[in-house]
């Protein structure tokens, strides 16, 4: 786990401003009023007005914001500083004062954030990057009020067991860490961004065991056939909805969690 962090950071306020202007996120549009959530995440979140939600692992804020657009209070919380500046500069201009941004590092959001929260969120390409979901999970149940909702939709571990040839590379199971000199970001593959990138896999064995020995209880699991965002050799397959071309729909490319914070 040494200097996971230092690299994260970087590699993240590099990549803010360029994801800022990028297709990808298509700010205009969103300040226009489109929502950043997908179809998975609004099915299990359900109607979240006046609900206080916790979003890790935020980027630059535009799912937190899209969540406060739909009536909740909600905390966005990201490692890059660049992207909590972006944050705030984002909901300024979409008029949303019903949010706020704390930049920390997830393990260290104890000492840096008070109060329980009725939902945590959080979704795709989140758990990559930490080395310990043990801890991750100590840290949503510390949040979630007794009763409290936890939701992650992420891409599914199988999708990350295979190289950018779809070759079998990766472990399915927690390993050493995974040390990759990345070109471009899945916003930009073209941008001038280039630099190492620390990443985990974490198998749905161990991540469910996470939130189950910190008492979130699992109240529901899905699996699916397809992606809400597209990597490179994926193909469309409704709206929003992308598969890799070479293996159809034999694999699992996205899961969701929800879970409840236990009473006792």
């Amino acid at each position: 786990m040494e200097n996971y962090e230092i690299r994260t950071k970087d590699w993240w306020n590099e990549a803010v401003p360029i994801h800022f202007t990028s297709d990808f996120y298509n700010v205009q549009a969103f300040l226009s009023g489109k929502t950043s959530l997908q179809e998975a995440e609004l099915a299990l979140l359900g109607d979240i007005k006046e609900k206080r939600i916790l979003h890790l692992q935020c980027h630059f804020g535009q799912d937190t914001i899209s969540l406060a657009r739909l009536g909740a209070h909600v905390t966005g919380v990201d490692i890059s500083e660049r992207g909590i500046e972006k944050a705030y500069e984002l909901a300024a201009q979409a008029n949303q004062n019903n949010v706020t941004f704390v930049c920390s590092d997830i393990y260290d959001l104890p000492q840096n954030l008070d109060g329980k929260f009725d939902i945590v969120f959080t979704s795709y390409g989140v758990l990559m990057y930490l080395p310990d979901l043990e801890k991750w999970g100590s840290v949503i149940s510390q949040f979630l009020q007794p009763g409290g909702k936890f939701v992650i939709v992420e891409f599914h571990p199988v999708v990350r067991m295979f190289d950018d040839f779809h070759r079998l590379k990766y472990s399915y199971f927690r390993s050493d860490p995974i040390l990759e000199l990345k070109s471009g970001t899945y916003a930009d593959w073209e941008a001038p961004i280039t630099g190492p990138v620390m990443t985990w896999n974490h198998g749905m064995a161990e991540v469910m065991t996470s939130l189950l020995n910190n008492g979130v209880q699992i109240h529901q699991f899905q699996e699916f056939d397809y992606s809400h965002e597209s990597f490179p050799d994926t193909t469309e397959v409704g709206v929003k909805k992308y598969r890799f071309k070479d293996f159809g729909n034999k694999i699992p490319m996205m899961f969701s969690i929800v879970g409840i914070k236990s009473k006792a």
